[in-house]
């Protein structure tokens, strides 16, 4: 074929598309740590933490069977579900992604510069018809926001698209640690808004101006439901299609930040005896030593590792084929590639666990 026979937009659909998504899980695909959970944090979904607090809250990943959506491609969503209300000054609801700091850094945004622009884009449908905001916060030197509303009709996957324009005030570091939040926020009471705060403009962070005032009403609502799918960051002035990944690339990516033995979207803790979990045979009635080695590199060079007994979840303990449950020591030297735990069991004997590795940002 001619080269004057290769159309320009699928060359800017397709040919440049690779690696353009600053997100990781936008499309919700993967759960490592299960399904739903009434806890805030990082629980459900990877690279998204829900955080809320006064009333309650569920997260959840759901599956997409038809819908706008669904026809772009995607077969998953997060969900927020208000089970308990509360429009107090106090409580506040939102799901948010951390973005690494040399991932920005190393984009091509010229993030000082107003004449340069990041695009976000993704879907949202909401059972409660009102305005709810997008918020950018940079996190290196002095904390900027950039609050962006946006209106849902009940019941109806919305796509929305925002661009913004850098800033001189804006730091962002070139290293692993938080560069910036990207945070979609169904509600937060007035002790973080205030009626002052410029929409679709760069603000000095301070807690009690984060967005401008909002309606309470998608909080005040028992059980109303919050859900985003197709969440795009990328550098430039035009949303341009979602960058579809493979399921194990995205399972690749993040486990950069958290990994397990547990199957995915088994909640860490459950009764599980899968071929997952870590096998070791002793020799006697001696101190051993067992290293994990990770899946992938994780981020950094500290973070969290939780042995788990595969029978009833119990932490901080390993199993042994004599159903004796024993204490282990450690995690030991642990790093993005490889940590050590110990134990002492009573005989010659089968010891077996699962674990959780943890270096979010």
């Amino acid at each position: 074929m001619a080269l004057t026979d290769i159309d320009g937009g699928r060359l800017a659909d397709n040919a440049f598309s690779l690696g353009k998504n600053l997100i990781i899980n936008g499309a919700m695909q993967v759960a490592q740590r299960g399904t739903s959970s009434t806890s805030s944090g990082y629980q459900s979904v990877d690279r998204w933490i829900n955080q809320f607090s006064g009333g309650a809250v569920t997260q959840s990943q759901q599956s997409l069977s038809s819908g706008d959506p669904y026809n772009e491609g995607f077969r998953h969503f997060l969900r927020l579900t208000n089970t308990t209300s509360s429009t107090a000054s106090s409580s506040y609801r939102d799901i948010a992604t951390r973005i690494e700091a040399q991932n920005l850094a190393q984009s091509g945004w010229q993030y000082t510069s107003s004449a340069s622009y990041i695009t976000v884009s993704f879907w949202a449908r909401s059972s409660v018809a009102q305005t709810y905001y997008l918020n950018l916060q940079s996190e290196d030197g002095t904390k900027q926001t950039y609050p962006a509303s946006f209106a849902l009709s009940a019941d109806t996957w919305t796509k929305v698209t925002k661009t913004i324009p850098g800033n001189s005030s804006i730091t962002i570091n070139n290293d692993n640690g938080l560069g910036m939040y990207v945070t979609i926020i169904p509600f937060y009471g007035t002790d973080f808004t205030d009626s002052g705060v410029t929409d679709n403009a760069w603000n000095a962070r301070a807690t009690g101006t984060q967005i401008p005032d909002m309606t309470n009403t998608w909080a005040g609502t028992t059980n109303a439901t919050f859900d985003i799918t197709g969440v795009q960051l990328e550098v430039g002035s035009v949303a341009t299609p979602f960058e579809h990944r493979s399921y194990g690339d995205e399972l690749a990516r993040c486990m950069r930040y958290f990994q397990t033995s547990y199957p995915s979207g088994v909640a860490p803790g459950t009764a599980n005896t899968t071929a997952g979990m870590m096998v070791n045979q002793v020799a006697g009635a001696s101190l051993q030593r067992c290293t994990v080695r990770m899946i992938v590199p994780m981020r950094s060079t500290s973070g969290t590792v939780v042995i788990y007994n595969p029978i009833d979840g119990t932490t901080g303990e390993v199993r042994t084929n004599a159903s004796t449950n024993i204490s282990a020591g450690g995690p030991y030297d642990l790093g993005p590639t490889a940590f050590f735990i110990d134990y002492t069991p009573g005989s010659v004997e089968f010891c077996f666990w699962h674990y959780t590795v943890a270096m979010e940002l």
